[in-house]
């Protein structure tokens, strides 16, 4: 009885030690590291940060060019917010579904 239940604890920590070694070595060939998260982050920063810039330029140039009762640099600031967010959005379900492609092809 005593040998039965050391052979399944050995039996037991040597699936263990081979599921971590397995997620060790995917994470290893796997792009989604630390490093990748951060670039994410700075795409998505980036893409919102572009657009509202150059909405703003283009707001005070018609601001200073075509004066109107109302601003140009707040309507294309916020034009420019919107199309950086949906740009974003998208890259990022884009990056999603790539991942949760390659995690179904890695877990069969």
């Amino acid at each position: 009885m005593e040998y039965s239940t050391k052979n399944n604890d050995k039996n037991f920590f040597s699936k263990e030690v081979a599921k971590k070694e397995q997620r060790k070595l995917k994470a290893l060939k796997e792009k989604n590291g630390v490093w990748f998260g951060l670039g994410m982050m700075g795409m998505v920063g980036w893409s919102v940060a572009v657009p509202a810039l150059l909405g703003t330029a283009l707001g005070i140039w018609l601001d200073k060019s075509y004066p109107q009762s109302f601003s140009w640099t707040l309507t294309f600031l916020m034009t420019g917010i919107i199309a950086g967010s949906i740009i974003a959005w998208s890259w990022v379900l884009k990056e999603d579904k790539e991942a949760r492609k390659n995690n179904e092809g890695n877990d069969e």
